[in-house]
């Protein structure tokens, strides 16, 4: 069975944007960026709501991204991945092996899990609420950035409430820090 993995890189007061929409001071350096690559060989599959599908659909079609050997390592590598992007609004998808469903039906990915041979991610705060809500996502892989940022898009939503378990974490030269907890019943 492939566990559900919640990964979002967020502020040290819990953002993945800031007020103003930008996210630049949570771009990881190569050291980072190399340990995500090594977390993301095991994905098959990306769940993704509209907004946060627009934000990666730059790892594909971004040709300016490919300048560097780890960069280019995580494109490959998702390009390589299924998507499926839940979205009522979105008519199209620029980006191969994807494909879009209307709703984030909870039996829907529990089935999904339980026939994929490889891990599947979730991405985005508010589609991980949804999976979170319904007992679905098994890890977070949080990466937590040396920046207060103040205001913003919350990584986890209020009224979502789970208990952890810690994993694994690492302290990376740049001051971030990586969280890997499972999820308990």
């Amino acid at each position: 069975m492939a566990k559900l993995i919640y990964s979002m890189i967020a502020s040290s007061d819990g953002y993945v944007v800031d007020a103003d929409g930008s996210f630049d001071w949570a771009e990881p350096d190569e050291e980072v960026h190399s340990f995500i690559n090594d977390l993301e060989r095991p994905i098959g599959t990306y769940l993704y709501g509209r907004r946060m599908y627009e934000v990666m659909v730059a790892w594909e079609t971004d040709p300016t991204l490919a300048t560097q050997s780890h960069v280019m390592e995580f494109a490959d590598l998702w390009q390589a991945a299924d998507k499926i992007v839940f979205s009522k609004t979105l008519e199209a998808v620029p980006t191969a092996k994807t494909r879009i469903e209307r709703a984030f039906d909870p039996e829907a990915v529990r089935q999904m899990k339980s026939i994929a041979d490889r891990d599947i991610s979730v991405g985005g705060p508010n589609l991980a609420a949804q999976a979170m809500g319904a007992g679905l996502v098994d890890e977070l892989h949080l990466f937590i950035a040396p920046v207060v940022v103040g205001g913003g898009k919350q990584a986890l939503h209020q009224g979502v409430r789970l208990t952890l378990a810690l994993l694994d974490h690492r302290r990376f030269d740049n001051g971030m820090i990586y969280l890997r907890y499972r999820t308990c019943a």
